[in-house]
């Protein structure tokens, strides 16, 4: 009956557009009763779903039962079971992608269910990283991460009408977010360059502010050869900015 129901609905969308259809439109078409129609779906833009409730459920159970060892790459397995819910009937999908675009009320709509399933996700990651320091964060970035790039490869499908295989975009996009965050994490070359750059700024900043106030600062070496060694002496006070520039010198020097 859900089924008979989501065809019906769908039949009349295409004949006179979401907004004009009515729920009693659709159980007329359907030959059934109002009742029959809220027994399955608490309202027009549900019908436009039918089947999210149960891929939900089955990602629930699917996550619930699944290895630890391998958190980042259960929830993007988790988000294929999404993915083939869609390439079962690539029509109905594709109708429904079209449906969407073009009614901003199904959209929005849409994005809470996206959300669910991103909630679903994160829920998984917080139970194997904890709530403590960044493991709240890290679950709630890598299940947000996960629903972009399978919701990416999958409107690339759908886009082209249902063209094609749509795991092959979706498994590249999810290859993506497991080589970011299965890996260690390593400090951001850009990141690093743009830390120098700032503190740099900050340190000539402080020597422009202390430009009228300078602070007295020197060096001298002892020893000879390798044994050579650098001391530095320098007024309580002293910028460090100054001091390793006064080093840099010694060592230039020496």
């Amino acid at each position: 009956m859900r089924e008979v129901l989501a065809q019906a609905a769908f039949q009349l969308f295409l004949e006179r557009g979401f907004e004009r259809t009515t729920v009693d439109d659709i159980v007329a078409r359907a030959g059934v009763g109002r009742r029959s129609f809220f027994r399955y779906f608490p309202s027009k833009e549900d019908v436009v779903f039918p089947d999210h409730e149960r891929c939900l459920a089955e990602m629930t159970e699917f996550l619930a039962a699944v290895d630890d060892g391998d958190p980042v790459g259960a929830v993007c397995d988790a988000a294929r079971i999404v993915l083939r819910m869609y390439a079962a009937d690539p029509e109905f999908s594709v109708q429904r992608y079209r449906l969407t675009r073009e009614v901003p009320g199904l959209r929005t709509y849409e994005l809470s269910v996206v959300r669910r399933y991103e909630q679903t996700l994160a829920g998984h990651l917080r139970d194997r990283f904890g709530a403590d320091g960044d493991g709240e964060l890290r679950a709630e970035v890598i299940a947000a991460s996960v629903v972009a790039a399978h919701n990416n490869g999958l409107r690339l499908w759908l886009r082209s009408g249902g063209a094609g295989d749509p795991e092959a975009a979706v498994d590249h996009a999810l290859d993506l977010v497991r080589d970011v965050w299965e890996r260690p994490a390593e400090p951001s070359p850009a990141l690093e360059k743009q830390e120098e750059k700032r503190a740099g700024k900050q340190a000539g900043k402080r020597a422009g502010d202390r430009a009228e106030d300078p602070v007295p600062a020197g060096g001298f070496t002892t020893g000879s050869g390798d044994s050579e060694v650098i001391v530095m002496v320098a007024a309580k006070g002293t910028p460090m900015w100054r001091v390793v520039q006064q080093i840099e010198a010694a060592v230039g020097e020496s």
